[in-house]
């Protein structure tokens, strides 16, 4: 799955989006972030609430690719900043949590 899927087949709005298209592996749902940084796969999207700078830190070290944020949640400045540097996509939906892991894992065809 790429995440031009995201984009275009769910609807899902990018806050912040690198150059090029990427490819996602996996899932991981969470909004413990000790719980990421331990058990999230790597080349994977991060689908959770946590709207913060320290998302993306976390991201970062567990090798996500992109970071879903669910039921209408922002991302302030500080976290697109740092989104940026890091070259990991933030994206914004209204599907809660359950809906987007589920839309998610089909077009991982996991389901």
């Amino acid at each position: 799955m790429t995440l031009q899927y995201l984009i275009e087949t769910l609807g899902y709005k990018p806050l912040y989006k690198p150059q090029g298209d990427i490819e996602i592996k996996d899932a991981y749902t969470s909004d413990l972030l000790s719980d990421v940084m331990g058990k999230a796969p790597e080349e994977s999207v991060l689908i959770t609430v946590q709207g913060h700078r320290n998302t993306v830190a976390v991201a970062s070290l567990a090798g996500i690719r992109a970071i879903v944020l669910c039921s209408r949640r922002g991302a302030p400045d500080e976290m697109l900043d740092a989104a940026a540097q890091e070259q990991i996509a933030v994206l914004s939906t209204p599907d809660n949590q359950f809906t987007a892991s589920w839309k998610i894992a089909r077009g991982l065809e996991l389901v």
